[in-house]
């Protein structure tokens, strides 16, 4: 599962050939959460208020690149990038 961004001690990742809707898996300390893409909402799981609307932040400036990284991840395991984090 690539780390494809982390930022402020949250980590961003993605599972090779993942299901629909596109989403990715943010990480912070105990605390685990599927966000939708393309709305930035929490789909599953938790993550403190503070660390969800940074990562919902980011997922906006971002939608393009992390659609892009989901649909290669499920066709060719090589092709992903890493995005910029938050500052």
């Amino acid at each position: 599962m690539p780390e494809i961004s982390r930022f402020f001690g949250i980590v961003i990742r993605m599972f090779f050939d993942d299901h629909n809707p596109p989403h990715f898996h943010a990480e912070f300390q105990e605390y685990k959460a599927l966000v939708a893409i393309q709305s930035a909402e929490l789909i599953d799981g938790y993550l403190p208020v503070k660390q969800l609307k940074l990562v919902q932040a980011w997922a906006i400036l971002h939608e393009e690149q992390l659609l892009e990284n989901f649909n290669n991840l499920g066709k060719d395991i090589k092709s992903w990038n890493k995005i910029e984090p938050l500052n």
